[in-house]
């Protein structure tokens, strides 16, 4: 998937140099940061599913419909994280 009009308020992280147990805090206290309707763009080794699930799960403010992930290396996944309007 591309990467979306929201471009323009977008904070980009990336995790790969963040030890692995380090990651999902970081970018929770990233995203919880945002104004709605802005989104926060990880970089990362692997396909983060298991951190959308857990947003999904757990972050009320996550628009899950609008994330994307996209594939840019075989060892590069951008992944976008939005946060939903007020």
């Amino acid at each position: 998937m591309g990467l979306g009009p929201s471009a323009d308020c977008m904070t980009r992280l990336d995790v790969r140099d963040i030890p692995p147990v380090n990651r999902h805090p970081r970018i929770h206290d990233e995203f919880d940061a945002l104004e709605p309707g802005e989104s926060l763009t990880i970089v990362n080794d692997h396909e983060p599913k298991p951190l959308f699930y857990e947003f999904e799960a757990e972050v009320d403010s996550f628009d899950a419909d609008g994330y994307e992930v996209e594939q840019v290396a075989p060892d590069e996944f951008v992944a976008t994280f939005p946060k939903t309007e007020a």
